[in-house]
């Protein structure tokens, strides 16, 4: 039978060092053992632990709580559930018995389901959000230069569509309906704004709006929004730009050729590790021919490149190696599909000409050459931003992918069981408050 000592108790017993035995039948009533000084004990009859609580745990959730700004939203329903998602995420009806086993007195099952339509009616999340905000401003020195965007999905446990929930493109490789989720952290992944659209919106569709939400609701000017390369469409960017904000986004490996023309042209396809190339990519039309004729990379400047934006290429050596694996692969794949080893499908370097599939060889070439580079668009001009840091700033993208980790594991956001829009509005306000 184990034995923990409670370093102090208070009441009729006075102030003493109890040594307490738990059987293995607990909860049922156990034996308090008075520890003695010459090495023996004794009974106190009649005195048994009748009920537990993790007292610290709780009020180390609600200092933060209360640390973030969250209390601004009076509603002990909309906090016990936040607190259950951190402890032990399960459904709304289960997370009344997660708050019991805590020790505390769980609110009504009638009392949660208003919380949630308060949520929407009372603009809960829109709280949440402002609270973020100015815990980063006050609390981490008013940084908010750099924000970091980037989307998932979230699927239901039903095969019913409707307005919200659709079938679309799944991170997860899921055909269940789901939701779009865009999620907008600062440059240390502190939430700062969440959004939901339709399971089956391009993402290249949500960045806009987050962003323009964020925007409006804290009268932010100045910032940089950093993107993965899902998010780089013409459209988008020229809308960043307009909004007089800036922005750094990840390219496409396949405008490398066009970007690198220059470096091609003098150097051919040789790197030396970690060697960067800062150029301009063209906007929308076909770059200029009598580019190449010049050594010199431009730089770019909006007055003198009106329709490019500023383009930086990196080279990496473990990146070539990882690229190079993949290409080995792909290439062994698209060999089995051509000696009909493998049934014939839309395969990566194999070129159907009428009936008679054969390995691309020019396209396989033309990806080797490219293995181990990675470009980032931006309109940030190389005296305010070197290219370093350029590529440090992309690379915090991390903190928002980390993110949704913890979103999907530890805080069990999907698969979602509400159906009805304001009860998954709230579901996320609940995990965006248990994120923060």
């Amino acid at each position: 039978m184990p034995v923990f000592t409670i370093a102090s108790v208070s009441g009729s017993l006075g102030v003493t060092t109890l040594s307490v035995g738990l059987a293995l039948t607990w909860p049922r009533p156990v034996v308090l053992v008075e520890a003695d000084p010459s090495g023996g004990s004794a009974i106190l009859a009649g005195y048994c632990i009748e009920g537990q609580r993790s007292q610290l745990l709780v009020d180390v959730i609600r200092d933060s709580w209360e640390r973030l700004g969250f209390d601004v939203i009076d509603d002990e329903a909309f906090f016990q559930l936040v607190l259950a998602r951190l402890v032990e995420p399960t459904s709304k009806l289960d997370s009344l018995r997660v708050v019991a086993e805590l020790g505390l007195a769980p609110v009504h099952l009638s009392t949660v389901k208003r919380s949630l339509k308060r949520c929407a009616d009372k603009h809960y999340r829109d709280k949440i959000a402002h609270a973020c905000f100015q815990h980063v401003w006050t609390e981490r020195g008013g940084d908010v230069s750099l924000l970091l965007y980037d989307v998932t999905t979230l699927y239901f446990e039903t095969d019913t569509e409707d307005a919200l929930r659709k079938v679309g493109f799944s991170k997860e490789r899921r055909v269940d309906p789901q939701i779009v989720v865009g999620l907008l952290v600062d440059r240390t992944g502190h939430p700062l704004e969440i959004a939901c659209f339709e399971g089956n919106k391009p993402e290249t569709h949500t960045i806009i709006p987050v962003i323009k939400a964020f925007q409006q609701r804290h009268q932010v000017a100045d910032m940089v929004v950093v993107a993965d390369a899902g998010m780089l469409s013409a459209a988008n960017l020229k809308t960043i730009d307009e909004a007089g904000l800036r922005f750094i986004v990840g390219s496409r490996v396949v405008k490398a050729p066009h970007d690198l023309a220059k470096h091609f042209r003098w150097h051919g396809t040789a790197f030396t590790d970690g060697q960067v190339i800062d150029t301009i990519t063209m906007r929308s039309t076909a770059p200029d021919p009598d580019r190449v004729k010049t050594r010199a990379e431009p730089v770019w400047d909006p007055a003198v490149h009106p329709t490019a934006w500023r383009a930086v290429w990196q080279y990496s050596a473990k990146r070539a190696a990882r690229d190079t694996r993949t290409l080995v692969l792909q290439r062994h794949r698209a060999q089995a599909v051509v000696d009909g080893d493998k049934p014939a499908k839309k395969v990566r370097f194999v070129k159907t000409t009428g009936q008679q599939a054969s390995l691309d060889e020019a396209s396989l070439a033309r990806a080797h050459a490219l293995v181990g580079l990675k470009g980032y668009v931006t309109n940030i001009a190389a005296a305010v931003m070197p290219a370093a840091e350029v590529i440090a700033s992309y690379h915090d993208l991390w903190h928002v992918e980390q993110s949704f980790r913890m979103s999907k594991s530890d805080l069990a956001a999907r698969p979602i069981y509400h159906y009805l829009k304001d009860s998954i509005e709230a579901h996320l306000t609940i995990v965006f408050t248990a994120l923060a």
